[in-house]
């Protein structure tokens, strides 16, 4: 059983129902980077990444941004799932 404190209100979960919830959030993640990614021809996260800082690819930078956040919320759940 797992406890976690959200806004001061405790919810008790099993650890294989946080691991699915954690694994679904990833899942969503990994599908929104692989949207990005296809939108704008890309196959890899640091080309993309490379080519909307150097002005290869114009109008990127909103998806470059989403793309940055959307790792770090992967990374944060990757670690969150590693822990439990």
């Amino acid at each position: 059983m797992i406890s976690l404190l959200i806004r001061m209100t405790t919810v008790s979960l099993d650890r294989s129902d946080a691991e699915d919830l954690i694994q679904y959030k990833l899942r969503n993640i990994q599908r929104e980077i692989s949207r990005v990614l296809e939108k704008w021809s890309e196959t890899s996260i640091d080309s993309f990444l490379e080519n909307s800082k150097t002005g290869k690819l114009d109008e990127s930078e909103n998806d470059a941004i989403e793309l940055k956040q959307l790792i770090q919320e992967q990374k944060k759940l990757q670690r969150l799932l590693k822990n439990l």
